[in-house]
């Protein structure tokens, strides 16, 4: 294959990689959900954050014209029997903007929030009316954080780069099989669970010792591609088909059936169920 051949391969590898780094960053259930509405005439803007720091409050904003005061309710999840929700009521700032707060949770422990704004014309319910689920973690060193994230996407580059290369025969993709079973089980399985023991007070929480969906993906992509390493001479096809579960797996957004905190016990393990804003 020629050195041009080559290069068009690595772009095309990165250029998938890059759409699923996107992909994953809008997609799973702790990025920001943004959004905004007319309500009376008057646009209503609004952020509402699924991840926070444990211990502290998180932030609820909320900003528009014609806009009175903001009610805030919350409670713990998964709910325990006895609780109730919880209101707080918050008039607008001098420069007319709305922020209440959430009370600050131990790691891994979760709180579902709503927040109404009350106008001239009645109540009415952000996100349509749907509660939003927030996590809290502790703090992850940066340096930690950043070289986790650039191991688990060299991987992913590595993966598609791989997986091209064995689709056209080209010589060197044993070597680029093994530089991606290397880069996925530092990134994933070693770094990883460094990363998790930092945030949530667990190194895993997948399969066999619980239903963490990232972790247990993270294993099964890994064990996969040893498969296609060890099996390299009984034909390409193992590596191709790697290469594509790597995609399936990470089209699967981070952080679902993720770890949470059971209130009762005070232990962290995983969520029951995948985490949805349609919580009563």
């Amino acid at each position: 294959m020629t050195k041009r051949k080559s290069l068009g391969l690595w772009l095309l590898a990165l250029a998938l990689t890059l759409v699923l780094a996107v992909y994953q960053r809008l997609n799973g259930p702790t990025h920001p959900l943004r959004g905004s509405v007319e309500i009376g005439g008057a646009k209503v803007a609004y952020k509402f954050l699924r991840s926070w720091t444990s211990h502290e409050p998180l932030p609820v904003r909320v900003s528009g014209d014609g806009i009175v005061a903001l009610r805030l309710l919350h409670r713990r999840y998964p709910f325990l029997e006895g609780d109730a929700w919880s209101s707080t009521w918050t008039r607008a700032a001098e420069n007319g903007s709305f922020r209440a707060f959430v009370p600050g949770q131990p790691a891994a422990g979760k709180v579902a929030y709503k927040v109404e704004v009350m106008t001239p014309s009645g109540a009415f319910g952000l996100n349509g009316g749907k509660p939003i689920l927030a996590r809290f973690k502790d703090k992850v060193p940066a340096a930690l954080l950043i070289v986790h994230i650039l191991f688990m996407f060299t991987g992913l580059l590595l993966a598609f780069r791989a997986g091209l290369g064995a689709m056209l025969r080209e010589a060197d993709w044993p070597r680029l099989t093994a530089w991606t079973l290397g880069v996925t089980v530092i990134g994933g399985l070693i770094l990883g669970p460094i990363v998790q023991k930092f945030a949530f007070g667990a190194y895993w929480t997948g399969f066999p010792l619980g239903r963490d969906l990232t972790d247990s993906k993270t294993l099964f992509v890994a064990l996969f591609w040893l498969a296609a390493h060890l099996l390299r001479k009984k034909g390409r096809w193992w590596t191709v088909t790697a290469a594509l579960l790597m995609l399936i797996v990470y089209l699967i957004p981070h952080s679902l059936l993720g770890s949470e905190l059971d209130y009762k016990t005070g232990k962290v393990g995983t969520a029951a169920g995948i985490q949805s804003p349609s919580i009563k």
